[in-house]
């Protein structure tokens, strides 16, 4: 199997169709057709399912794009390397953040890593948890910060602070003069919220029911700029970092929960079993670094 081969069959599964990876490498159909269908002779297995809405991996195809994907890395990795030799921390990394914390972290992420380390070509994925977790676990992240605060399998997760939730919208609820709002006052309030296997929803949902407060969700969206301006219109609240109040453009009414206070562990997740290149460790440290002067300045705004 060559390396043109592993860079195909990626695109592929990166298109979801035969004939997009095809345009997208100037090689026909047919030929790259022929050599998936190779790859698959060679190895005595299925790689794709196909079907009139595109392909997608099997089971076996699924682990052949995770390692094509970390052999493909590497490459990339030792071609920067050797050529920049001696000139710090080079080569691609690929970091995936959830919108919330993408709104708060992902400007200064990108402005630190470019003074700091111009050599470092960051790729940046923004999304939902459960979609960074499938890119994470298919290798196609070096790493993500994601909202748990045990070690998965394969994954390695490291703490980097604690956040507490907050309200956004109600401004019929309790006092809109003050930071914070009891979670009592939000029974019935109509809601927009993610879908329920997001692990926000999940968190919200459980901090409702361990308080005895009907959760009134309208709409399930899993886009945070669509559910703001929802909210900014003053139809809906919703709940959320209290981050995302100090990144937004504009302003929109933000109080903290309380009775109970509402918190989630945000940690940087790594695969394991696997070598960090030096860009890695560049974009790693400069996470950790980040994450320290955000959790100081949310100290300094609760106190």
């Amino acid at each position: 199997m060559e390396l043109r081969h592993l860079r195909y069959f990626v695109s592929v599964v990166d298109m979801g169709s035969l004939s997009k990876a095809s345009a997208l490498l100037s090689v026909s159909q047919p030929s790259l057709s022929q050599q998936i269908a190779a790859m698959e002779y060679e190895l005595g297995v299925p790689l794709l399912l196909r079907s009139a809405a595109g392909v997608k991996p099997t089971d076996a195809g699924t682990k052949l794009y995770r390692h094509a994907r970390i052999v493909l890395r590497q490459l990339q990795e030792l071609e920067a390397d050797i050529a920049d030799e001696g000139s710090g921390a080079v080569g691609p990394v690929a970091v995936g953040l959830p919108t919330s914390i993408a709104s708060v972290l992902a400007v200064p992420l990108v402005q630190r890593l470019r003074k700091d380390h111009p050599g470092v070509k960051l790729q940046l994925f923004e999304s939902f948890s459960g979609y960074l977790n499938e890119l994470l676990a298919n290798g196609r992240l070096d790493m993500a910060i994601l909202f748990r605060n045990s070690d998965a399998p394969g994954i390695s997760v490291r703490p980097l602070f604690t956040e507490e939730l907050s309200v956004f919208g109600a401004p019929d609820i309790g006092d809109i003069n003050a930071s914070t709002c009891d979670l009592a006052l939000l029974a019935d309030v109509p809601m927009v919220l993610p879908e329920r296997t997001n692990g926000l929803r999940l968190l919200v949902e459980r901090a409702f029911s361990e308080a005895r407060v009907a959760l009134n969700v309208t709409c399930d969206i899993d886009s945070l700029p669509v559910m703001m301006k929802l909210v900014r219109k003053g139809d809906f609240a919703t709940i959320n970092s209290s981050g995302v109040a100090r990144a937004a453009d504009i302003p929109i009414l933000a109080r903290r929960l309380i009775n109970p206070t509402v918190k989630r562990t945000v940690s940087l997740c790594q695969p394991t079993g696997i070598p960090q290149s030096a860009a890695a460790l560049a974009a790693e440290e400069t996470i950790r670094t980040l994450a320290r002067e955000y959790a100081a300045i949310w100290d300094q705004a609760t106190d």
